[in-house]
């Protein structure tokens, strides 16, 4: 890999810290590949370069629309009408090496990437400020560990070989480099990676948490929950139950989260930081995506692309919150009005929340723990949606309420390859299962001297 895909990624030596450092878009800043990023020297700086990582991922290429959308056109819960001409080479299976998602999206969550890696690069020895401030300092290049494994992981689940039967990941760059070449690592060395930084990171936030004020953000930050619920959805991918057993347990003896009841089910989408959110991404008017913000793909009244599948519909009781007209609409097709409801685009962005996790700790004790857990977890979903609670549980039950409550959130795809479940295809659509990898951009391919093979089955 030659980081040149990132030639606006971070901010360049000279820029004014005391004009900007205030600002969330302080990495956003232009830099120029020829001038090396100079290192951080205070707690202000390491601040901005935290908040840049969200700031990245709250743009339209990544959380902020198209990474979840992904996984819901391509799935059995939700679907692309074509509606504005939006996904339509990825709902068909007929991206190219040189399709614009593609392209993008690998930009921008590599952009992520070198950001995290210019915090993991600084050394609090080097920061001026008093011991408490370099131990803030420390917390955040455990937060940048843990977030940069999530970025890793997000690559490998959208170029990865995993589900076409090759062995070839992603690259893993662990230092901010501009000018470096690096090969794709195999699935299992990333693997490797992801799991060395995600307790890395969590290891030198605990260990420093007490001096930066854990929890004082709120979900809008990165906390030691936070990493631990991503990494119950890291776990649940690699299937080892074990280790998800161990965080649920961890996140629901904190006592610091609640199934939202079906009483405030509706406003908890309209209203940030609810008790139910582990991490969402801060967004308001500044940071507004508009009109290409997730929720404008969902809503009728915007561009109505990703809509819900009749099927799924069909799954809900008629006294389940979840299909009230306040969430699904129906016209013609059922429209996911409810979640990311601000056409303005200025909703924050869920990235995970104490719903998904609960469901995680059910399957996890559906295979290999106790039953009478993952009964005791489900019923927290059921009797908050205006369900009676359940006598047993299977993985059938929980396989659907996945669908039923995270409908939406960029994750049903994963979970159907994961499971080895059947992912639908439209007809007319490409039924090459290599094409189920994105390709890797030929923007990447193309350049001199790279040591990044593409994907097969495109055309580079």
């Amino acid at each position: 890999m030659k980081i040149n895909i990132l030639k606006a990624a971070v901010v360049a030596v000279g820029v004014s810290i005391a004009a900007v450092s205030c600002s969330d878009d302080f990495v956003e800043t232009k830099f120029y590949q020829d001038v090396e990023q100079a290192p951080l020297t205070s707690l202000t700086e390491v601040e901005s370069f935290a908040r840049g990582m969200y700031t990245s991922m709250r743009a339209p290429s990544y959380y902020g629309r198209d990474y979840g959308l992904y996984a819901e056109v391509r799935s059995d819960e939700m679907y692309s009408n074509g509606a504005a001409g939006y996904y339509n080479t990825v709902n068909n299976y007929t991206m190219t090496s040189a399709d614009a998602y593609a392209r993008d999206t690998y930009r921008q969550i590599y952009t992520a990437v070198a950001k995290a890696n210019i915090l993991i690069g600084t050394d609090p020895n080097g920061i001026k400020g008093t011991v408490d401030e370099k131990e803030a300092v420390k917390y955040h290049i455990g937060q940048a560990y843990a977030m940069r494994a999530f970025f890793f992981f997000d690559l490998l689940k959208l170029y990865g070989q995993k589900y076409t039967g090759g062995t070839l990941g992603i690259v893993t760059p662990l230092k901010y480099d501009p000018k470096a070449m690096q090969a794709r690592g195999t699935i299992a060395q990333n693997e490797a990676q992801i799991e060395s930084d995600f307790n890395a990171g969590l290891a030198m936030m605990e260990a420093n948490s007490s001096s930066f004020g854990e929890g004082s953000s709120g979900s809008v930050d990165v906390t030691i929950n936070a990493v631990k619920a991503l990494m119950s959805r890291y776990y649940l991918y690699k299937g080892d139950y074990a280790k998800v057993r161990t965080l649920v347990n961890d996140i629901v003896a904190s006592t610091e989260f609640n199934v939202i009841p079906t009483s405030s089910y509706v406003s908890s989408w309209k209203f940030p930081q609810q008790n139910n959110s582990i991490f969402e991404l801060a967004v308001g008017v500044a940071g507004s995506n508009s009109t290409d913000s997730w929720g404008y793909m969902f809503n009728y009244n915007g561009y109505s692309n990703t809509v819900v599948s009749e099927d799924l519909f069909a799954e809900y009781d008629t006294n389940d919150i979840r299909r009230h007209a306040s969430m699904i609409q129906f016209d013609e097709e059922y429209y996911l009005n409810g979640k990311y409801p601000n056409l303005e685009g200025t909703d924050n962005i869920k990235i995970v929340r104490y719903e998904e996790v609960i469901l995680n700790g059910v399957e996890a004790e559906l295979n290999g723990g106790s039953a009478a857990k993952a009964l005791q977890y489900y019923n927290m979903i059921l009797v908050n949606r205006g369900l009676p609670a359940a006598g047993t549980v299977t993985m059938a039950d929980l396989k659907l309420e996945r669908a039923k409550e995270l409908v939406g959130e960029g994750l049903r795809l994963w979970d159907l390859l994961r499971w080895g479940d059947p992912v639908p295809r439209p007809s007319g659509a490409s039924t090459n299962p290599l094409l189920t990898a994105f390709p890797i951009p030929r923007v990447e391919t193309d350049v001199a001297g790279t040591l990044v093979k593409s994907n097969p089955g495109y055309d580079n």
